[in-house]
C-alpha cells in the first residue's frame, strides 16, 4: 500500500494526509495542546516527521491518517512502528478543542478495527505521557489495559495494551 486508505465513520473520515495538513501540525506543536508529545525542533524536523508519517504507508503498510471532521482537519490517528518504538503503536493527536464530541474515540475505533483486520500486528500499544489523563481515559475507553511491565522508549510514558485478537 502506498497511501493510507480512506475509512468513513459516522461523523468523520480517516484520509491520507495532504501537504497542507503540515501547517496545522506546525501550529499544534507550538500550542499548549502539544505538552505531552515530542515536538519537532525546527521546520526541517517538522517536515521529516510529517513525511515519515505519510511515507510509512509505502514502506511498512501502516502509518498515519488525517482525521477529517466536517471537511476540516481535526487531528491524526496513527498505527506505526518506527525503529525507536519497542512495539506497534496506536497513537492520536487532536488539533482543536473538539473534545466531548467523540471524535478521538471514533477515529481510534476505526483505526483499531482496520489494524485488527488488515495490519494484524503481533501486539499493539499506546505510549502515553503519564500526566495525559485525557489520552489515558481514551485508551481505557477503547478497552486497552495498563501494562506496567512493557518496554517503552520514553520513561515518562505509560503503556496501554490493546487486544488485537478480537474486534471492537
Amino acid at each position: 500500500m502506498t497511501t493510507a486508505p480512506v475509512i468513513s465513520g459516522t461523523q468523520l473520515r480517516l484520509r491520507p494526509h495532504v501537504l497542507s495538513d503540515m501547517d496545522a501540525f506546525g501550529a499544534f506543536y507550538q500550542s499548549d495542546r502539544a505538552q505531552y508529545v515530542t515536538k519537532p525542533d525546527n521546520p526541517t524536523h517538522l517536515w521529516y516527521g510529517f513525511a515519515a508519517e505519510v511515507g510509512s504507508w509505502a514502506l511498512t503498510g501502516m502509518g498515519s491518517w488525517a482525521i477529517d471532521f466536517d471537511g476540516q482537519l481535526a487531528g491524526q490517528i496513527s498505527v506505526t512502528h518506527p525503529p525507536h518504538f519497542p512495539e506497534t503503536e496506536l497513537g492520536w493527536i487532536l488539533l482543536d478543542t473538539i473534545e466531548g464530541r467523540g471524535i478521538a474515540f471514533e477515529a481510534a475505533t476505526l483505526a483499531l478495527a482496520y489494524t485488527r483486520d488488515t495490519i494484524r500486528p503481533a501486539s499493539l500499544v499506546s505510549y502515553i505521557d503519564a500526566h495525559n489523563t485525557r489520552s489515558i481515559a481514551l485508551a481505557k475507553r477503547l478497552g486497552a489495559t495498563l501494562d506496567a511491565t512493557a518496554d517503552r522508549w520514553d520513561d515518562t510514558d505509560v503503556v496501554y495494551r490493546h487486544n488485537v485478537g478480537e474486534t471492537a
